[in-house]
């Protein structure tokens, strides 16, 4: 391993940490290392970073905010990349905004507010980075990511150039992104609008969230996608899973969909919950929950099948 390491590391200009912590980079705050951690100094740097893991073979996984994320107990092989926040030029044109991927999600309703345009209320209450709203079209009741991208920027080793938002088959909580492509800008299409309005639904949704979420505990956010016509924590309350707990992880006592880490939560942990719940929803109302969560590292065998 020390040798990809020393290579890729001698190729890059930006910040490169051996046997990084991810647990502390994670919303649920769980996860071992991972065997390099990049943040890229510019996109020249992302590039040869991008040349340099297609040469050496060496895995890559983009860390956003880290929300909808449960790294592997024993960490992450290979690289993984994490976007500095002004990684790319930002800009304005009318009603269009480009923002940098690496951004955190609250960026684009405060750039929103300041210029007078309205649209991406929805985006307030969530946790993250712009690349990691648009790489899983992050929404709420109030609307999702697709309803305001135009074109997104995807660096690749072989370049970076804009491709339609229409191409990138947006849907529920989806975003077919091409193999190897790093979302590293995005350009959304706002409106005129009142912000005073603006700004009172976005204060209602983040009350709302406060009041049906379990925030101040470290949590994914929403574990299960809702299936057609129901609701993932209804049905994880009906079989009795609310409260229930595995180590150092437990189903929420605020809403059934969020697993929350009461202290010192592993992994297998999470994982034991997301079997338990599928399995006991399954069987009684034959509906297949479809885990929101995104898997990252080094599994043993059989223990990422969730």
């Amino acid at each position: 391993m020390a040798a990809w390491r020393d290579e890729l590391a001698s190729r890059l200009r930006g910040e490169v940490t051996r046997d990084a912590p991810l647990a502390p980079r994670t919303s649920i705050r769980i996860g071992g290392p991972a065997d390099l951690l990049v943040k890229p100094a510019d996109p020249d740097d992302l590039a040869e970073l991008l040349r340099g893991c297609r040469a050496l073979g060496v895995p890559l996984l983009v860390l956003g905010g880290g929300a909808n994320l449960l790294v592997a107990d024993e960490g992450v092989r290979g690289v993984v990349l994490k976007l500095p926040p002004d990684l790319g030029a930002e800009s304005v044109d009318g009603e269009r905004l480009v923002l940098s991927a690496g951004a955190p999600s609250a960026r684009l309703p405060a750039r929103a507010q300041a210029l007078g345009l309205v649209g991406c209320e929805f985006i307030a209450g969530i946790p993250g980075t712009l690349g990691g709203a648009t790489a899983m079209n992050a929404g709420t009741r109030l609307g999702e990511m697709k309803d305001l991208l135009s074109r997104v920027e995807l660096a690749t080793a072989d370049g970076a150039g804009w491709v339609e938002a229409r191409a990138l088959g947006f849907a529920y909580r989806t975003c077919r992104l091409p193999p190897g492509g790093v979302v590293t800008r995005i350009e959304l299409r706002l409106r005129r609008g009142d912000v005073a309005a603006s700004q009172a639904a976005m204060q209602a949704d983040r009350d709302h969230r406060r009041r049906t979420q379990p925030l101040t505990q470290p949590t994914f956010g929403s574990t299960f996608r809702n299936p057609p016509g129901d609701h993932a924590g209804r049905l994880v309350e009906a079989v009795g899973l609310k409260g229930h707990r595995v180590g150092g992880a437990a189903w929420s006592e605020v809403h059934a969909n969020f697993i929350v880490n009461l202290g010192g939560a592993r992994a297998a942990d999470v994982l034991a919950l997301i079997r338990l719940a599928r399995t006991r929803v399954r069987e009684r109302f034959d509906i297949d929950l479809e885990p929101e969560v995104r898997l990252a590292g080094d599994f043993p065998t059989g223990q990422e099948e969730t």
